[in-house]
């Protein structure tokens, strides 16, 4: 007969291993539900722009909605992999090059930066506490909008901007976002700043819609990709 003493070490060696194989199934599991939300992010972020941009003729950029919330829930990498991904693919579509990915690649440091702490909140902590947290929350994400709004203004139009130091003749290229430029240049103001200026209207409507849109989507990815670690 075995020794209670080794069996208890059998016991215990074997209750290890089993935890150890149902966290690697766990892992495996969430692992695939990451890579499913950010191919499944790219894919909506290229057909709400389409949709809202080439259909509804909407001056809006909204193809970082699903980047942000794919970075308010899991942070940089996954973040980066759907902002470098949704420029990609269009890119090799149209066989073209296009550098407005930093804007979303900047967006995604700033949101990594600044995003609010979202807490389980206990059953039984009072209203105010729970108006003050959120009160928090908002104020964070009303923060980080306003700060996305201009900083994507800033490096949106010098991106727009470069190709013309480059060119001997005048020529500009005026797409949906650039609503205000003719009257910018009716001023008489510096390209540079026409080209700053003039998306600064659009971006605080975008990146509202961006920052706010995305946290709320994020709230739903992380409730679908969170497993419980405890068995069963």
């Amino acid at each position: 007969m075995e020794h209670p003493e080794n069996q208890k070490v059998s016991n215990q060696v074997s209750a290890g291993s089993r935890e150890q194989s149902l966290f690697r199934k766990i892992n495996k599991l969430s692992l695939i539900k990451l890579a499913v939300s950010c191919v499944l992010a790219v894919l909506l972020n290229i057909l709400l722009t389409n949709f809202v941009m080439n259909f509804l003729k909407f001056p809006l950029f909204l193809d970082t909605v699903f980047t942000a919330a794919i970075t308010f829930s899991f942070g940089l990498i996954p973040g980066i992999i759907v902002a470098v991904f949704s420029w990609l693919l269009p890119c090799i579509y149209y066989k073209s090059i296009n550098f407005f990915v930093l804007c979303s690649i900047a967006e995604v440091l700033l949101i990594c930066a600044l995003k609010p702490a979202v807490l389980n909140i206990p059953a039984f902590t009072s209203k105010e506490k729970i108006i003050a947290i959120y009160t928090g929350i908002a104020a964070k994400l009303m923060l980080l909008y306003i700060l996305c709004a201009v900083s994507i203004s800033i490096l949106g139009g010098l991106i727009n901007f470069l190709p013309h130091l480059f060119r001997e003749t005048d020529v500009y290229y005026y797409g949906v976002a650039d609503t205000f430029k003719p009257g910018l240049i009716a001023s008489n103001l510096p390209i540079l700043a026409v080209n700053i200026l003039s998306r600064i209207p659009i971006n605080l409507v975008d990146r509202f819609i961006v920052i706010f849109g995305g946290f709320f989507v994020s709230r739903g990815l992380v409730k679908i990709i969170s497993i419980s670690q405890s068995p069963k």
